[in-house]
């Protein structure tokens, strides 16, 4: 997901220091469910908007003021920003207004991108720097550059996986060689992949487009070759193409591993409803973000792979990689 669509437009709500905030829209941070995009858990994306990790979270609500300017104002009343975001889900209106005193802090700018504004203001924009403040304001915040590859990117790419499940795994054949799911330095004799190929491709922008076309397909055993996106980071050897696992992929999956012996910061690995009696697993690690159905496979998107989305098959390994995963995750309440 690269956009927040807004929720709603042109309802005027005082929310702090009686200036007036058009509401577009406002997403939750909490540790089961916050904005990946700033960060790969929850303590961390907190650190990207100067906020404690406070346990019970935060709402973030977005919006324009009067001047047409963005801001991003930062309540503590998580339920209220939660039956909002539930309401405009369903299709059904809400009025959000924080009372005054939910107010944490207001933000300028927006983390993420909204595809709407208020009517009846001027276009957003960055708030203009407050001749009070000495040079020294916060600088707005912005959502990432979709041109580069980074963490940022990687995360949203996974995001958008986990809300386009269905539409890319029916890209990936069953009977498709995977990259194999053992965690353990390239050790991948409990699998039973066999002698397995990284054979799914497609690439995170795909993932970014609703009909997430020129995805997954069994193009014969080399590792995924993407565009160099953000600097060109090395490749893998040819030995690596031709064994189909990745070394990031290896790494990714003992970091995972090793959760379940260390546990890693909340909201490093959350669980969400899936169809059925499965879960959406979301892991992230430095580097690597994977996403994935306890009944089903995984992908991964790795910071030195630009743009490309390598697949995991179940073998023996993987299920209770996930399970045992789930078992730690956080859950949305």
């Amino acid at each position: 997901m690269t956009e927040e669509e807004g929720a709603v437009a042109g309802t005027d709500n005082t929310v702090a220091d009686d200036d007036a905030l058009y509401v577009l829209t406002a997403v939750l941070l909490t540790p089961a469910q916050f904005p990946s995009v700033l960060g790969d858990d929850y303590p961390a994306a907190c650190a990207a908007l100067g906020l404690e990790p406070y346990a019970e979270g935060y709402g973030l609500v977005l919006g324009q003021d009067g001047d047409g300017a963005r801001w991003t104002v930062v309540v503590d009343d998580v339920s209220l920003v939660a039956v909002a975001i539930a309401s405009w889900d369903c299709g059904m209106e809400y009025d959000l207004s924080p009372d005054d005193r939910s107010v944490v802090c207001a933000l300028p700018g927006w983390p993420l991108a909204v595809a709407v504004a208020a009517p009846g203001v001027s276009a957003p924009h960055d708030p203009a720097p407050d001749p009070e403040a000495d040079g020294e304001d916060l600088a707005p915040l912005c959502p990432p550059d979709t041109d580069v590859w980074g963490p940022a990117q990687r995360r949203l790419g996974a995001d958008a996986i986990a809300l386009q499940w269905a539409v890319w795994r029916e890209q990936i054949d069953d009977v498709t060689d995977f990259a194999p799911a053992g965690g353990g330095d390239g050790d991948t004799s409990d699998t039973d992949a066999g002698p397995a190929t990284a054979a799914g491709r497609g690439t995170a922008a795909d993932a970014d487009r609703d009909s997430g076309s020129g995805a997954a397909s069994g193009e014969g055993p080399e590792v995924l070759d993407g565009p160099e996106a953000g600097g060109g980071p090395a490749r893998p050897s040819e030995d690596d193409r031709l064994s189909g696992t990745h070394p990031g992929v290896r790494r990714a999956l003992a970091e995972a591993h090793a959760y379940l012996d260390t546990p890693p910061p909340p909201g490093r690995v959350r669980s969400s409803f899936a169809p059925g009696d499965a879960r959406m697993i979301r892991a992230d690690g430095p580097g690597w973000s994977m996403v994935a159905r306890t009944d089903d496979i995984a992908f991964l998107l790795l910071d030195e792979v630009p743009g490309e989305i390598l697949t995991v098959g179940r073998g023996t390994e993987l299920p209770k990689l996930l399970e045992a995963l789930d078992a730690m995750a956080v859950r949305p309440s």
